[in-house]
């Protein structure tokens, strides 16, 4: 991060909190414009949210006039909502971050369409000498079973050789990208014999592990469709990390929503209409009868589970 930028940092962080009548959440209003650093020179910034726990509660029961109630009540009224798939009180929610992040995982994050995203644009400006290499222990072969996938990691020479190519050419392409733009950084020419390339052709050769930077601005109901793909097993390492950062963020500003999120999504599974079929025709349904009234399920949970698994209340 630049100097300059880091001062406007620090000044939004030294700044006294301002009186607001929103509803706020004192653990996000910590985190706010703090910088939780992500890869090499990468980050993720909380900038601003709107709405909590509550306000989600209130979106869902206004169409009957009645506003929270108790804790125990709003808690099962929001695992409701998230198991049963209703969306609209989540998109009450919004989070704006700042991204700081490689090319190549911005290419696949854009992915999600259901954002608002202002870009750094190297047509306006220089972009800085900020390039990802890969941490020795991630530097991983192709898989051979699955074509998006890693296996293991390489070792020894091989791995210091394709280190070296990998920064060896990043180093290069900032060298020609600099020539390119022959500016000395007050937009004057650093070489008077020379043309300054406009920005927007001298980025061209750049590889796609350089850093840019993001506004991301997205509602809590896609938010946590972005973190079930982005925070699996199976995500892209480089993207996941980003993912693990934001979810320590969402879980401060709305935990009752993240519990239900990782009890439904991450932690729960789904089941087509046969293997349903296959898992009730197995079932032992005295097992049921014994072991459920020991959970921890609401009874709304214990009467849908029995539901879903056509096991009768004995």
């Amino acid at each position: 991060m630049s100097d300059t930028r880091q001062a406007e940092l620090d000044d939004l962080l030294a700044a006294e909190p301002v009186p607001t009548r929103r509803p706020t959440v004192p653990a996000l209003e910590e985190a706010l414009y703090k910088v939780h650093p992500v890869l090499d020179h990468g980050f993720v910034r909380l900038i601003d949210y709107m709405g909590d726990d509550a306000a989600i509660v209130q979106a869902a029961r206004v169409s009957y006039g009645k506003g929270t109630k108790t804790a125990r009540n709003d808690r099962g009224l929001l695992r409701y909502l998230l198991r049963h798939r209703h969306t609209t009180p989540f998109e009450m929610c919004e989070i704006k971050l700042h991204v700081k992040l490689p090319i190549f995982v911005a290419r696949q994050w854009i992915r999600h369409r259901t954002a608002n995203v202002n870009e750094y644009s190297a047509r306006y400006s220089i972009l800085d000498k900020e390039f990802y290499v890969p941490a020795p222990e991630h530097l991983a072969a192709q898989s051979q079973n699955n074509r998006q996938g890693r296996d293991q990691v390489l070792a020894g020479a091989e791995a210091n050789h394709v280190l070296e190519l990998l920064r060896r050419d990043a180093v290069q392409t900032y060298e020609t990208y600099d020539y390119l733009l022959n500016d000395d950084g007050k937009g004057e020419p650093a070489d008077a014999d020379r043309s300054m390339l406009a920005r927007e052709l001298a980025r061209m050769n750049l590889p796609v592990n350089y850093y840019t930077q993001w506004y991301w601005k997205i509602d809590l109901h896609n938010l946590l469709h972005f973190l079930s793909l982005r925070m699996d097993d199976h995500a892209q390492y480089e993207i996941r990390v980003y993912g693990e950062v934001i979810g320590e963020l969402v879980q401060k500003w709305v935990p009752t929503v993240w519990e239900a999120f990782m009890d439904f999504r991450v932690g729960g599974a789904f089941f087509s209409a046969k293997e349903l079929e296959i898992i009730k025709k197995a079932l032992d349904k005295d097992i049921v009868d014994q072991l459920l009234p020991e959970s921890d399920l609401s009874m709304r949970e214990k009467r849908a589970f029995r539901k879903t698994l056509d096991v009768p209340k004995t």
